[in-house]
């Protein structure tokens, strides 16, 4: 019961987040994504911003609407959070404001809760 919950909270933050990508924090998220991501992926910082926020709503409906897939995407959830923390690095040490995550502290502390969310993703969609 307590992991149903915790799985459910999991797809209502992973789709509210992808959400915001694709709108009102949009601009913010830009901000999050580092120089070198766009030459990795061969494209422009708003690109990778839609894309990851498309990724993160469709997994957080997967969690809910994919029971018999429930543990390859959360395995799934977990490697976004990984793959994301580099961003959130770039964010910290950048030291630019965006809403939410308006002081160097706040962006730091946000570091330590990412294996926190893997963890969460990972736990959360055990059989």
């Amino acid at each position: 019961m307590l992991r149903a919950i915790a799985r459910g909270a999991l797809a209502v933050l992973l789709t509210a987040a992808g959400v915001a990508h694709l709108t009102v924090l949009r601009r913010g998220f830009r901000i999050a994504v580092p120089d070198w991501a766009t030459r990795l992926f061969r494209t422009d910082k708003d690109t990778i911003v839609v894309v990851s926020g498309v990724v993160e709503a469709g997994l957080g409906v997967a969690l809910v609407a994919l029971p018999r897939e429930r543990r390859r995407v959360g395995l799934a959830v977990a490697a976004l959070f990984v793959a994301v923390f580099p961003g959130n690095v770039h964010h910290w040490r950048s030291g630019r404001d965006v809403p939410g995550m308006d002081s160097d502290t706040k962006r730091f502390v946000r570091l330590f809760f990412q294996p926190v969310l893997v963890a969460w993703a990972v736990w959360s969609t055990r059989r």
